[in-house]
């Protein structure tokens, strides 16, 4: 088994980054002939560069204490944190000078201070050797490791959020805890008239919570109703070979169906069909439509967009409408128009049939209006809306007679409810032709667009449905991962390789009890997206003498390997 890794230590002492090694090989190669006429040709310059596997890390943490008069939160410290104070920040080229964590509020959550500045990536994060601890918050004491607190009362509580980033190619991801050690601490006469043994039990007694913070914001966030339009591109380039539609020779098999060949719209039917599997699994308040665009036929007098399938809170009828999107795409675009639809089956969902002189155009701002007409009309009274739009093109009018509507427009009314409900707007942009439309589109209900939050840049198409996974991710419970004390945390961390993370939270794995290399356990994408995983830990206020004076020391790290190669075990024994 193939083992390019890494391993990202946080310690007690000091944090270390190792990464396996990069190879490169050059080689020059020529041919001539030895009769009369002599010739030449020259391969030069010709090299073979291996692939890199680059994990980021960045995080910050939270004290919350009582201070006799209140209750007081503070921060930590955090990475990249450019002027020390604790809290996680960035230089920028803005009136401010930087960026920094709390200028990300969760407007739903008044008990968030912001989330991890969602605009670091590969390029931006510093090394970790320039990482900063801060101070403790109550001794004022310099912080020369990670977690480092003198004077935890009964009561406390502290949190971190980690923003992971796995940069260039896919790879599976461990959380993993070392040289965990507890101690007595100094005998005093109260903790030794009920621990006359002086134990170490403060690992027992702080409760701990392990989860998958989605859109981290360094809190829990349990599940919220939600109405939620899925918006797809139904244009020939997601189908047809000729227009990019093929993005692989490797079989796809979708609930049951195996195709030869993999089309962008058949990774578009998994993504969704598991985001609804996942939803129905989690019993999420949900309820959920289908929309669609395409462009026009030279003879059509209205845009080929609409909706597939109205709001529902019936899932498995949602599933039933995603199911066969090719021959439903095909309907639309190389169907006998004008008035074509994806039910009217008379298209040639064969990717690699002749499809020219089909409709033309992308009709994006057009399904916009579509979803959120549908949403106005079959969504619930004071439950939250959302409509995830997906395209690999660029919006654009096509051969025919009709009028063109802004995607940007569409998605500004959208988020200002016009008509209502105010809309958070999700994009998704497969491939770079039209990451600037979408970017502009994406962003929360009642505010702007540009919102880095709500947009996925997917440039390797395989990733679609890990995208789909992570945006479900949010209109469940965000998944907890291990409630336990802190001791029992630690040790399932620190067993074997440490608890397997899982790269697509709609399919269904569980990181304790199921194998590392479970197929329902998928790697992280390899593009730099952020994944957030938390870590929050409470001494609770009823703990008695028993743990005065006691310490609990361990080492937080993360460890990945490519996926390529690998199937997810993780290494094998020395």
């Amino acid at each position: 088994m193939t083992q390019d890794n890494q391993l990202i230590n946080l310690t007690r002492r000091q944090m270390l980054i190792g990464a396996g090694a990069i190879g490169l090989a050059s080689a020059g190669a020529g041919l001539g002939t030895s009769a009369l006429f002599r010739d030449t040709e020259s391969f030069t310059g010709n090299s073979i560069v291996a692939g890199e596997l680059d994990l980021l890390v960045d995080w910050q943490q939270h004290y919350a204490y009582f201070d006799g008069v209140e209750d007081q939160t503070v921060f930590v410290n955090a990475h990249p944190d450019h002027d020390g104070d604790g809290e996680q920040s960035i230089p920028a080229d803005n009136d401010a000078g930087f960026v920094r964590y709390s200028d990300f509020p969760d407007e739903d959550d008044e008990n968030s201070n912001g989330a991890n500045i969602p605009t670091l990536n590969c390029e931006n994060i510093p090394p970790l050797s320039e990482a900063s601890y801060g101070s403790d918050p109550i001794t004022g004491e310099a912080n020369d490791t990670l977690v480092q607190l003198r004077d935890v009362k009964p009561g406390d509580e502290g949190e971190i959020t980690f923003s992971l980033h796995l940069c260039d190619n896919p790879g599976y991801i461990w959380m993993q805890a070392g040289n965990v050690s507890e101690d007595g601490g100094i005998a005093a006469e109260p903790e030794l008239i009920v621990d006359s043994d002086n134990l170490g039990d403060l690992g027992q007694a702080i409760q701990a919570t392990l989860w998958y913070d989605e859109d981290c914001d360094n809190v829990y966030d349990p599940a919220e109703p939600a109405d939620i339009m899925l918006t797809l591109d139904f244009s020939g380039s997601m189908l047809y070979d000729q227009y990019g539609g093929v993005v692989s020779t490797d079989n796809i098999t979708i609930n049951g169906t195996t195709y030869n060949e993999t089309t962008k719209i058949d990774l578009v039917e998994k993504g969704t069909r598991q985001f609804i599997d996942y939803l129905q699994a989690q019993n999420a308040d949900v309820q959920v439509g289908v929309a669609y665009f395409d462009g026009e036929g030279s003879n059509d007098t209205a845009p080929r967009t609409g909706v597939l399938q109205p709001l529902t809170q019936s899932l498995s009828t949602v599933d039933g409408a995603l199911s066969g999107l090719r021959q439903k795409l095909a309907n639309l675009v190389t169907g006998s128009g004008p008035g074509s639809t994806p039910t009217d089956g008379d298209g040639d969902p064969d990717p690699f049939s002749n499809a020219s002189g089909i409709a033309t155009g992308t009709y994006i701002g057009e399904g916009v209006d579509d979803a959120q007409s549908e949403l106005a009309s079959g969504g619930r009274p004071g439950v939250g809306a959302a409509n995830i739009v997906l395209s690999d093109g660029e919006s654009f009018n096509g051969t025919g007679s009709t009028t063109f509507s802004s995607p940007t427009a569409a998605a500004d009314d959208a988020r200002a409810a016009s008509p209502a409900p105010a809309t958070d707007v999700f994009t998704i942009s497969v491939g770079s032709g039209n990451d600037s439309v979408l970017q502009s589109m994406a962003g929360p209900a009642g505010g702007s667009g540009g919102d880095p939050v709500f947009f996925n840049d997917v440039d390797d198409p395989l990733n679609i449905p890990s995208v789909f996974g992570a945006i479900a991710a949010r209109f469940v419970g965000e998944k907890k991962i291990m409630e336990d004390s802190l001791a029992n945390v630690l040790s399932e961390l620190s067993s074997g390789n440490g608890i397997p993370l899982d790269g697509n939270r709609a399919t269904i794995y569980d990181e304790l009890s199921d194998p590392a290399n479970d197929p329902d356990r998928d790697a992280f994408r390899g593009d730099g997206v952020m994944h957030c995983v938390a870590l929050k830990w409470e001494l609770p206020a009823d703990v008695g003498n028993e743990i005065q004076g006691d310490t609990i020391g361990f080492d937080l790290g993360f460890y990945t390997e490519q996926e390529r190669n690998n199937d997810g075990s993780g290494p094998a024994p020395a």
